[in-house]
């Protein structure tokens, strides 16, 4: 394994794609974006990455000076996510606007939307099985998709149309409240053990 290994390059990226749903993640963005008069893509792209990059030679070590565990912390990104979710099946606002780009930038854009906890996670438990230039190179493909997905988000509300992206909006806000259970549910039960 002198050289890259391309196959664990492209798993890498797809688990990563996966995670991150970027696509999944059209509608609320595109609500984001109406809701705060604008998303600095770039910015998000650069913030979200960082954050990725990281986790990945840092990310258990910024936890444990915290007195934080990898559990604790996929359970309070589930919550946010969850209440993501929630906005997008009811139609209901509990992040209110507060008309800042920059703030939003930040929260629920960079965090937890693109690099979330189940994101920041997945990358320290890849560490296990492949090597940190190759988790690397996944991370900067990913960003490269995120950023083109950003950019194009007027384009993609034009081709979908109001009562598309209404449909739409419902269908992944499903998918993003199951996404946030399953995991609450998986790093919920090893936090209990801990406080009994």
């Amino acid at each position: 394994m002198d050289s890259l290994n391309y196959k664990a390059i492209l798993t890498v990226t797809f688990t990563l794609f996966a995670i991150i749903d970027i696509i999944g993640s059209i509608p609320i963005l595109i609500s984001m974006k109406n809701k705060i008069g604008g998303i600095r893509e770039f910015k998000v792209t650069v913030i979200a990455g960082s954050l990725m990059i990281l986790f990945l030679f840092l990310g258990e070590p910024i936890l444990n000076v915290l007195g934080l565990d990898v559990k604790s912390f996929a359970v309070a990104g589930s919550i946010v996510i969850f209440i993501l979710g929630m906005e997008m099946v009811l139609g209901v606002e509990f992040f209110k606007s507060d008309g800042d780009v920059k703030a939003s930038t930040l929260v629920p854009l960079a965090f937890p939307l693109i690099a979330g906890s189940g994101t920041l996670t997945t990358i320290m438990s890849l560490k296990a099985n492949y090597k940190e230039v190759t988790i690397l190179i996944a991370i900067l493909l990913n960003l490269l998709i995120i950023y083109m997905v950003l950019k194009s988000l007027t384009s993609l509300a034009k081709l979908l149309g109001p009562s598309g992206l209404i449909a739409i909006r419902k269908f992944f806000g499903v998918i993003l409240l199951a996404i946030a259970i399953k995991i609450f549910a998986s790093n919920a039960a090893g936090l209990f053990q801990h406080i009994q």
